[in-house]
């Protein structure tokens, strides 16, 4: 594949992306016709076809993305002053929507090694699970985990504690700690796990549990209880302080209406029921001690790929996300549907201007005016505080070439592939209808990547075109770059590098196969998503307030 300067994404376009930097007064072609740009045109921007008039309508990706704010002349770049967001309209039309699925023959009888629990769902990985009830036993949560991560091998690699170990012997030895060398030039050995069939103990630290409004302790509980029914959680602690807004009884409750044949090893302490705080951790970690022996007894074992469910994301996304990393990511999400598993859409803001083609796509009548009412009220709660989804757009974004959410979103979309919406679900809602699912998330990286793991995924594809360090603590996430400066600066947060695309040296199809490859590795735990190595474990519950 020979490597193109432009991109025309969709045949309807009236803008034109720059996959290179193209100066001022370059001459361009692509299909036939010739441009010529006013300004330069950074890689991942985008200039203009013709001539455009105040009022005009800008399209890329086939829709609406934004309106010129005044006489734009052909070749000049696209910015936030020159164009503003608009998208079109959507409702519920009966449409009969028909999908062409892809050719699954080369995974077809494949299989990953996971975990099987007794509801016939199958992990990714099987973890040990610690929650609060209340932000007030984050610190006894904080004290456990020192622990029980030191002295059972999950700490990440002491290299930072080694480095200012010599930073203090330096300072003792009044050397010049500005041109000191604190490289360790020897490799640290991570220490080996006591208990080798749990990939990890986790903790779910957070700041709600009372305080706040009843409804956000509602939500939280229904979002823990999500957690501790996750399929790649073994058994949970949970801590209470006993006075909260958020009860046990309430997290209870919520657990068996999610799951009622929940059967994993579950342990509860309260803290105003001990005799003493040291009391109350000696006994967590003790009993937790217990639970892992027996967590440690169940092994891999092979599963259909129908048994993966896989969230998409993006996040620091850039101009070269809709064109690279979104669509691979979507062509596994299509291989994935097409063989039986289910894919999980989320981040409602970044899907403004991509309503009607998702409406279009929904089997039932009663999911998609579902969809259309979690939008249109999320949207006007974002207007009752000022603002709106027409502001999503971070100055990262903006900077790297996506100018408007409709432009972003479009983008977006595109990381759940072609395949009909089977469901849609509102937060903390479980997925359990195979193929595409809509899910009700901000867009805020941690937030819904948090609300992905609810709704069940035991797989997390991110897309990222600046970089984004964003992790999960029972879900596996899969960082994607967009291009090949991203893979190679921080190929320490980096798993898959989608930059071929960019360069002509990959088809989307070939990429998405290829990352599909790589989800059956994770799954089977025979490679380690560099943010499971990090212990990169964020955890960040919705209140449902606000947040883009």
């Amino acid at each position: 594949m020979e490597k193109k300067k432009i991109l025309k994404v969709h045949p309807s376009d009236n803008v034109i992306v720059a996959l290179q930097n193209l100066e001022a007064g370059e001459t361009v072609s692509l299909g036939g016709r010739t441009y010529t740009t006013t300004e330069r045109i950074d890689a991942k921007h985008k200039f203009f076809e013709d001539d455009l008039a105040p009022g005009d309508q800008i399209i890329m990706y086939g829709v609406l993305v934004g309106k010129a704010q005044y006489a734009i002349g052909a070749g000049a770049r696209m910015t936030t002053d020159n164009v503003k967001h608009a998208a079109d309209p959507y409702q519920y039309r009966s449409m009969d929507y028909a999908w062409t699925a892809p050719d699954v023959s080369r995974f077809s009888g494949r299989s990953f090694l996971g975990y099987h629990r007794s509801d016939g769902r199958v992990g990714t990985a099987n973890y040990w699970l610690f929650i609060p009830t209340v932000f007030c036993e984050n610190r006894n949560l904080d004290i456990i985990r020192e622990a029980l991560h030191n002295e059972l091998g999950y700490a990440v690699t002491d290299k930072y504690k080694t480095k200012t170990r010599m930073l203090a012997e330096l300072y003792r030895q009044g050397a010049d700690l500005e041109s000191a060398d604190i490289n360790i030039h020897e490799s640290i050995v991570p220490a080996k796990r006591l208990f080798e069939n749990v990939d990890g103990i986790k903790f779910l630290n957070h700041q709600g549990g009372c305080g706040g409004t009843r409804q956000d302790a509602a939500v939280l509980s229904k979002l823990l209880a999500a957690y501790a029914d996750h399929p790649n959680v073994a058994g949970v602690t949970v801590l209470s302080l006993g006075c909260q807004n958020l009860q046990v009884a309430d997290f209870l409750a919520d657990l068996r209406t999610r799951n009622s044949g929940f059967d994993k090893p579950l342990y509860i302490f309260e803290q105003q029921q001990s005799q003493s705080e040291e009391q109350l951790i000696t006994e967590a970690i003790r009993k937790t001690f217990v639970g892992l022996a027996q967590a440690n007894k169940l092994q891999r074992q092979p599963a259909g790929l129908d048994k993966l469910v896989l969230g998409v994301k993006c996040g620091g996304s850039d101009g070269f996300s809709g064109i690279s990393a979104n669509p691979a990511v979507g062509y596994c999400s299509d291989l994935l549907v097409a063989l039986g598993g289910k894919v999980l859409l989320a981040e409602f803001p970044e899907l403004c201007g991509a309503e009607q083609e998702l409406i279009d796509r929904t089997e039932d009548e009663q999911a998609a005016r579902k969809f259309i009412h979690l939008m249109q009220s999320y949207n006007e709660a974002a207007h009752r505080v000022g603002s709106g989804f027409e502001n999503n757009p971070s100055p990262g974004n903006i900077r790297d070439g996506l100018i408007t959410d409709a432009i972003k979103s479009a983008g977006a979309a595109k990381k759940g592939g072609t395949s009909p919406v089977t469901d849609v679900l509102d937060y903390t809602e479980p997925a359990v209808k195979p193929g595409l699912n809509l899910v009700c998330t901000p867009g805020n990286d941690v937030e819904a990547t948090t609300g992905k793991a609810a709704a069940g995924a035991t797989l997390i594809l991110f897309t990222t075109g600046l970089g984004t360090p964003t992790g999960n603590p029972v879900c596996p996430v899969i960082k994607v770059a967009t291009n090949n400066a991203l893979a190679a600066r921080m190929s320490d947060i980096i798993d898959i590098n989608t930059g071929p695309i960019i360069e002509g040296e990959k088809t989307i199809e070939e990429m998405g196969a290829d990352i599909l490859e790589y989800c059956i590795l994770a799954a089977s735990g025979q490679v380690t998503p560099k943010a499971v190595q990090l212990n990169q474990d964020d955890f960040i519950p919705w209140k449902r307030g606000v947040s883009l």
